[in-house]
């Protein structure tokens, strides 16, 4: 394998006169979980469904494992697991027949019934795919990805509407393909997931990444204030802190985590009589980061 699974270089996709991809560049490892973030119509579907040899690029290189997926697509089926957000499961279709299908189809590289077992749907193996809960059609799905016992595999919102306890069993397979030397892209609106279970993260923001990195790097030294407004509280009246601020929602930050930041916002807040909730320092997190770069647009 090597040494880069995924090599993307100055990708261009465009469809007609909109770019929906504008010079994307990055690079993912074997054994990582590297997190694909962005605003909705930043770039990030196009450019997996062109990694995934599902649409052709209008520009630019691209590298699975070595090859072209434009041209190698059958070859790289045998080693790419691909999870798809709709799942694109025959409704009547039950669930162990699927995954029968799906492991034949890989040269029975694992066992169906150890798949539905490591997805936690051994229950449900004789149901149909329309009677499956959201978070059960996205588990059997993961399964059908797992089915090539993939060097590479391209994750699709893989805990969307899935309960506490499904998030938890999916993280642990995605850290254990890592484990394994797979290499995990995993494009996700949901920042928590992704800090919980990501090495590295590339950030998309109209058409082009706008940072990449291991989650330490792209967080860095920033550091910052957070706290809650009570329900009903007006807001507060930062603009003579003289820390940059910022509000969204019920929540306040302040991107400086000194004690003199600390000291001038509670006196500030106490002279107003606005009793913080949950008020906190540290290290900025992932969804700190994605809102500064992505000007607070929703993940």
């Amino acid at each position: 394998m090597p040494d880069l699974a995924l090599e993307v270089e100055n990708l261009r996709v465009q469809y007609g006169d909109l770019v929906a991809v504008d010079g994307v560049s990055f690079a993912a490892s074997p054994g990582t979980v590297t997190a694909v973030l962005g605003p909705n119509g930043a770039g990030k579907t196009s450019t997996i469904e062109v990694c995934e040899g599902f649409r052709r690029r209008s520009g630019g290189d691209v590298r699975v494992l070595g090859l072209d997926p434009a041209t190698s697509q059958r070859v790289l089926s045998r080693r790419m697991g691909v999870m798809l957000q709709d799942g694109g499961v025959y409704p009547s279709a039950r669930a162990l027949d699927v995954v029968r299908l799906f492991c034949a189809l890989h040269g029975d590289r694992e066992q169906p019934g150890l798949l539905l077992e490591r997805v936690g749907l051994t229950d449900r193996a004789r149901s149909t795919w329309r009677r499956m809960s959201g978070g059960e059609r996205q588990r059997l799905s993961l399964a059908l990805a797992l089915a090539a016992r993939p060097d590479i595999a391209f994750l699709d919102e893989p805990t969307s509407g899935v309960d506490v306890n499904g998030r938890v069993l999916i993280r642990g397979i995605v850290r254990d393909l890592a484990e394994r030397g797979c290499c995990v892209v995993l494009a996700t609106h949901e920042l928590d997931e992704a800090e919980r279970i990501a090495d590295r993260a590339v950030v998309f923001d109209h058409g082009r990444v706008v940072a990449h990195g291991t989650l330490d790097e792209l967080r860095g030294a920033e550091r910052s204030i957070r706290f809650r407004l009570q329900p009903g509280s007006r807001q507060p009246d930062l603009s003579s802190l003289g820390y940059p601020f910022s509000v969204e929602a019920d929540t306040v930050i302040v991107r400086d985590a000194s004690s003199a930041a600390m000291a001038a916002l509670t006196a500030l807040l106490a002279a107003q009589g606005i009793e913080p909730v949950d008020l906190r320092a540290g290290q900025s997190s992932l969804e700190d980061v994605f809102r500064r770069l992505t000007n607070g647009d929703s993940a």
